[in-house]
């Protein structure tokens, strides 16, 4: 049985990896990993249960043993933590900051990578994240490496808080953003980098429409 496709979108925080991969799961009716997700919930549970961040192993536990689920209905998306739904505290700017530490544990990522590539079933998956197409699917059929400037993707992640009620400071959020990008790209496991056979795509000018329909060109161009 042939493997089913991966389209491996990865890139910085804020680039619009996200609302670019549930358009393309739902029009190509394909599954959706969200593994930044993943390791936001590892930041979470961490906090809920008073372990410290820089505790590797206890962190590589939890993540080896996450108690949660992802619930798809017509209405929303919830994601459920030990019982409790986190689909909008996992979002915050704080939550956000401590995943990023925790994704540069060896011992995590080994804990989540074979949950990941669970996702890949028929009929396909996208897959959105930082080592998507580097680590996790290297096979992947379709490699995209989405970008924009620091200052757009401050900007945008400020509208998205500030939409879901949630407080916000876009100054804050400009610095976060530049020390997440710093974090990700010069960690020693699985830094942040293109694919070498990843498409570079820069949205800093283009619209969430304009992106979706570029990736949607290639897709189609690949014979998906």
């Amino acid at each position: 049985m042939s493997k089913p496709p991966v389209i491996a979108i990865d890139g910085p925080s804020g680039s619009g990896k996200g609302t670019l991969c549930k358009l393309l799961a739902q029009r190509m009716g394909y599954h959706l990993l969200d593994s930044g997700a993943l390791y936001r919930l590892v930041a979470l549970a961490a906090e809920h249960h008073g372990v410290s961040m820089e505790n590797e192993r206890a962190l590589a536990d939890i993540a080896a043993h996450l108690d949660v689920q992802f619930l798809t209905s017509a209405d929303a998306d919830k994601v459920v933590l030990e019982g409790e739904d986190v689909s909008l505290s996992i979002r915050t700017e704080a939550v956000g900051m401590n995943a990023s530490r925790v994704a540069g544990l060896t011992l995590v990522r080994r804990a989540l990578e074979a949950r990941q590539r669970a996702f890949a079933e028929i009929p396909g998956l996208v897959a959105d994240g930082r080592d998507m197409g580097t680590v996790i699917f290297p096979q992947a059929c379709i490699k995209i490496f989405l970008t924009a400037s620091a200052e757009e993707r401050a900007n945008r992640r400020y509208k998205q808080l500030k939409s879901k009620g949630l407080d916000a400071s876009l100054a804050d959020i400009l610095v976060d953003i530049k020390q997440r990008d710093d974090r990700d790209q010069n960690r020693t496991v699985a830094p942040l980098r293109p694919a070498v056979d990843a498409v570079l795509l820069d949205c800093t000018h283009m619209s969430i429409a304009e992106v979706e329909h570029k990736v949607m060109t290639l897709i189609r161009n690949r014979g998906l």
